[in-house]
């Protein structure tokens, strides 16, 4: 089986939403909205998996905003917040070895944007205001 439909596979047992899927970019688009995924995006880039979610717009010149951000970063157990390209944008990211890629890890790394959200949840929106 390749590994793009082995990430299919793992998501349909996963009972993901698959919204989109791209099989020339080997990409697919998934939500979750009960566990606050929505829009993930999910990138087969062989020898890995790329799993990226916008959370949100980046505040203005917030430099206690980027200390909260890497002592959020310090309490995941998977991934990690950046900051996009032009670093209008947080997103939470993270990178999988698609060889020997198992279920129980794409999952681990989907609920560890779960707890996330639930833990760091309310401290984001207030900078998102």
């Amino acid at each position: 089986m390749e590994k793009f439909d082995l990430v299919q596979q793992y998501l349909t047992d996963m009972n993901m939403s698959i919204l989109k899927t791209d099989e020339k970019e080997e990409l697919f688009i998934v939500d979750d909205e009960d566990n606050g995924i929505k829009n993930m995006v999910i990138d087969c880039e062989e020898p890995i998996l790329i799993l990226e979610q916008i959370i949100m717009d980046t505040p203005s010149d917030s430099n206690e905003f980027y200390r909260d951000l890497l002592r959020m970063n310090r309490q995941l157990v998977h991934g990690a917040f950046v900051l996009d390209e032009s670093a209008s944008k947080v997103i939470y990211r993270d990178t999988l070895q698609i060889d020997n890629l198992d279920m129980n890890e794409l999952e681990a790394s989907i609920n560890s944007l779960s707890l996330a959200l639930s833990e760091f949840g309310t401290k984001l929106i207030s900078y998102a205001h």
